[in-house]
């Protein structure tokens, strides 16, 4: 066997009852749950495992996936499971930087619940929007969003690749007008399906700078250690060995794209090839799999597949 990667997915991923079998089978697991609820002033286990209708705000989701992510990443440590590198889709690179010892959970989790917060205050509801183009290569969407803002759109234009995530699978992000004018540019330069995304902003657009800059003052008295594995960073897609790139990173990362492929690409190049998805949901998965097949991918969202996970990597 290679390297072993984890990997944790971003917003999006979040479901009713995740991280509750772990929170009940493990207790480890379980004060990581009760930290977070102490830290941020709210139950954590009620918002994660009933049914209620703040899971789905970003200002409450990005923390609620973190501390998941942390439980898991808690009962993996205590197996012996632990990787060789780390990445994280966009919120998910918090994971990454729990995996790779740079932050420690109290801070990780009061940092998303403000980035959360300054995410959702950057644009107006209504304002923003991103949307998913199915069966583009990323180049030729890049193409005609140039030309659209070239040729179309006003001074205001904003339209912009939010993340490359897979062949055939690329999210575009920016002011609702322009999104919308540019969907059936899109197909008729070939796309198979364009598909409005029901989220609350235009996410990694430079639409978001200014909560980026707001994050720099966030992350300001945060201790940040040399990283223990190599992360990749979604902004550039390469392994960050040094603590001193960190915050400028994330900050960046707020309004630049999410160049996923690009980074899964890079793991395999540094000998990863095994990928474990922590968290629920199996996005990332499918993901790696259209990037390459020959990877082996496993996924750890249950106890039972924590279970299943160390039966397969003895």
């Amino acid at each position: 066997m290679g390297k072993i990667a984890f990997v944790f997915p971003g917003q999006g991923a979040q479901k009713t009852g995740m991280g509750q079998d772990f929170y009940e089978n493990s207790a480890r697991a379980r004060e990581v749950f009760e930290t977070a609820s102490r830290l941020l002033g709210f139950s954590m286990e009620e918002l994660c495992f009933e049914k209620n209708e703040r899971l789905d705000q970003t200002e409450y989701t990005q923390a609620a996936l973190v501390t998941v992510s942390a439980a898991i990443l808690t009962e993996c440590a205590a197996r012996g499971i632990t990787p060789d590198m780390a990445a994280g889709l966009s919120l998910g690179e918090y994971g990454a930087l729990l995996a790779a010892d740079v932050m420690d959970f109290t801070d990780a989790v009061r940092v998303v619940r403000r980035r959360g917060i300054l995410m959702q205050e950057a644009v107006p509801l209504g304002q923003g929007a991103m949307a998913v183009v199915l069966g583009l290569p990323a180049e030729k969407i890049g193409d005609v969003l140039t030309a659209y803002l070239r040729e179309q759109a006003g001074e205001e234009g904003c339209v912009v690749i939010a993340n490359d995530n897979c062949p055939g699978q690329v999210v575009i992000s920016g002011r609702c007008a322009d999104v919308e004018a540019v969907l059936p540019l899109l197909k008729e330069a070939g796309a198979r399906r364009c598909v409005p995304l029901n989220v609350s902003g235009p996410f990694h657009s430079p639409l978001l700078t200014g909560a980026g800059e707001k994050l720099r003052e966030v992350l300001e008295p945060v201790t940040i250690r040399e990283p223990r594995i190599p992360y990749v960073a979604n902004v550039h897609a390469e392994p960050v060995t040094s603590a001193a790139e960190v915050k400028e990173l994330l900050c960046r990362q707020v309004s630049s794209p999410v160049l996923w492929r690009q980074s899964v690409m890079r793991m395999i190049a540094e000998g990863v090839d095994t990928f474990v998805e922590i968290g629920p949901g199996t996005t990332l998965t499918s993901f790696i799999r259209k990037i390459d097949r020959g990877q082996t991918v496993l996924h750890v969202g249950s106890w039972e597949e924590m279970e299943a996970l160390e039966k397969a990597l003895q």
